[in-house]
């Protein structure tokens, strides 16, 4: 053992440095048991009674060399997961519900320090992994231990209209084979006992903690304590009309003269993927379509447009008439709560009250519809019906106060975004962070060499 005498100036700096910066660490975390951890840095770095860096004495150079990258890999490692964790991490944009805001297969900077990083739930887990590992197809987490909700100060809060990256409500419960629609709108739809019993459709179906459940990424449109409705697409809170995002658009059916060109879809901002036909005539005549002279119909083209990109339409020659997608398009079967007759639809929804710490209700059948996901599944009670009654752990209550704050989120692709309408609120302790930068975008409908990188979206800053 080391005498501390002996111990060279240049390590009581290195240790001294360290300390300070693991004991902020420890006081950010809000954790004393953290403090432990100091009994390492102190033989790292002093009495070194563990033979830490033992290795390096090996006269076999060989075996110096394969440790000296494991140790460099296992720094790597940990690096990368307390970066990812406390910091930021890489999300890219998997589907069109915030296009024109984020398009698909922009790749972004999500920071974490924002709203303030979360204590993971399951702090054993594989860094850059949500959850599952490729290849292996098995869960890359340990689902022991197992934390609480923690999360430690941020650079501030959830503002009105932020672009927000949050763990999916609804998937908590999965079933493998079949995650689109989730499983509660697969109970609606199928009933438990048919999911249960077809394994070969369904899967099996699991629980995901809520740090593992996957990434969304929508604008929060409702914050805590709002009430909110739609009516005909536009959204009001507290009985204001809301402002609408910038590039926020909607499915039209276009008739035109004849094609559309390449350079024409371009002009109106319209992917390859969303380059729709309308051809049933029942559905043409529906919509107020009338067939020309030789009973024929022009071509319908259904497809998204912002405000801007639709002003662009109507000045087409070639466009003769554009009717917004009607509401019962929408269909009526997966609103939330899809186990509660409504009669909302995607374009007129509400009124609803979101959820706010400290607020409470009384215990209806009403309100037991829209709350009981948040009183049993979000903050982890028993909730149980007898006899009309309502018990919450055990004990008959008549009302109940919310432990967390919850917030209400909806894509900017009005009509193609699976969102609250959906699945309904998001919990404060699913929020994972802020997308603050675009560092890469590929179009996936171009070739690299003709448009493929979107070099005016590189490092362009999320607004």
């Amino acid at each position: 053992m080391i005498k501390i005498n002996e111990i060279p100036k240049t390590q009581w700096i290195k240790f001294g440095i360290w300390a300070v910066l693991y004991v902020l660490f420890t006081i950010w975390m809000r954790n004393a048991w953290l403090l432990l951890g100091l009994i390492v840095l102190v033989d790292i770095f002093l009495t070194k009674i563990i033979p830490w860096g033992g290795w390096k004495k090996s006269k076999n150079p060989s075996v110096r060399k394969a440790l000296e990258w494991v140790d460099d890999i296992l720094f790597a490692l940990i690096a990368v997961y307390l970066i990812n964790l406390f910091v930021f991490q890489n999300y890219q944009i998997p589907s069109s519900s915030l296009e024109k805001s984020l398009l698909v297969g922009d790749y972004l900077f999500v920071s974490k320090l924002s709203y303030g990083p979360r204590v993971p739930n399951t702090p054993l887990s594989f860094p850059l992994v949500q959850n599952t590992l490729p290849i292996l197809d098995c869960k890359s987490y340990l689902e022991w231990p197992s934390w609480g909700y923690k999360r430690v100060a941020g650079l501030g809060e959830i503002k009105r209209n932020d672009i927000v990256v949050f763990n999916f409500p609804a998937g908590d419960t999965v079933a493998l084979k079949m995650q689109n629609p989730d499983f509660y709108g697969l109970l609606a739809q199928y009933g438990r006992d048919a999911i249960e019993l077809n394994k070969a459709a369904f899967g099996e179906v699991i629980y995901r903690p809520v740090d593992k459940r996957e990434n969304y990424v929508k604008r929060c449109i409702g914050m805590p304590g709002d009430s909110l409705f739609i009516q005909n697409n536009q959204v009001y809170i507290n009985g204001v009309a809301a402002e609408n995002p910038e590039h926020m658009q909607m499915n039209y059916f276009v008739e035109t003269d004849g094609s559309l060109s390449e350079e024409q879809f371009r002009l109106l901002n319209v992917s390859k993927e969303d380059r729709m036909m309308a051809s049933s005539a029942e559905t043409l005549s529906f919509l107020g379509f009338t067939p020309t002279a030789s009973g024929q119909y022009n071509p319908v083209y259904h497809f998204p447009l912002t405000q801007k990109t639709l002003e662009i339409a109507q000045k087409l020659p070639i466009v003769k008439k554009i009717i917004i997608e009607p509401d019962v398009f929408g269909g009526t079967d997966l609103i939330y709560p899809v186990d509660y007759h409504t009669g909302w639809t995607r374009d007129n929804y509400g009124p609803l009250w979101i959820p706010k710490k400290g607020a409470t209700i009384s215990l209806t059948k009403e309100n037991l519809a829209f709350y009981h996901r948040c009183i049993r599944n979000y903050e982890n009670n028993e909730l149980e019906i007898k006899d009309g009654k309502v018990f919450i752990n055990g004990k008959e209550e008549t009302s109940y106060t919310f432990k967390y704050d919850y917030y209400w989120m909806m894509g900017d692709n009005r009509h193609k975004s699976a969102d609250s309408r959906s699945w309904g609120f998001v919990p404060e302790d699913h929020v994972v962070g802020k997308p603050i930068l675009i560092w890469l975008s590929l179009d996936k409908d171009r070739s690299l060499f003709d448009g493929g990188i979107r070099w005016n979206r590189l490092f362009r800053m999320v607004h």
